[in-house]
């Protein structure tokens, strides 16, 4: 709670800074389940909080050391792929933070599938900037094209199911 004191001595406002407002008006309408959920998730919030900012930091060091010290050759390949590998996988831990957020914020009681489908998209992207295509077996390349494909059509299967249960919710 943050209070303003008025020149003359007197609180002039109150204003309140609530942590996650949607849960803590809720919470002892909670079952015991759900309260879990809640704490599970603000403790993973957390965790990916953490490891987002270590990442982050590693990539800054990366790139002041690329630039800086070894000189970063514009026409490196394997040094943009480490760079943008390192900056997918931020990307991909904000995103799956993002997603557990929604659950703190009550906007969701689960994580959606169709959001862990597009995470697991982000990661086949990352994993096809990093790889090095010269070093592999053509099945594997073709395995993993296989897979992103995959994702995809069951991203648009769900998402299709979910443009026709938010039709049928509409009031004619």
């Amino acid at each position: 709670m943050v209070e303003q004191i008025a020149p003359e001595g007197k609180i002039a406002d109150r204003r309140h800074f609530r942590l996650l407002p949607e849960t803590t008006d809720n919470w002892r309408y909670l079952s015991f389940y759900s309260r879990f959920e809640q704490v599970a998730a603000l403790i993973l919030t957390v965790l990916v909080s953490c490891v987002i900012v270590v990442a982050i930091l590693d990539l800054v060091i990366a790139v002041a050391r690329d630039l800086f010290i070894g000189g970063l050759a514009p026409v490196d390949h394997a040094v943009f792929q480490a760079i943008f590998g390192m900056i997918m996988t931020v990307l991909i831990a904000m995103e799956f933070n993002h997603t557990i957020l929604s659950i703190l914020d009550r906007k969701k009681s689960i994580v959606q599938l169709r959001t862990v489908i597009l995470i697991s998209l982000l990661a086949m992207a990352r994993k096809f900037i990093i790889i090095d295509v010269t070093a592999l077996p053509p099945m594997v390349i073709i395995g993993l094209a296989f897979a992103v494909l995959a994702l995809g059509c069951v991203y648009w299967l769900v998402r299709e199911q979910d443009q026709r249960e938010e039709e049928a919710e509409l009031p004619n």
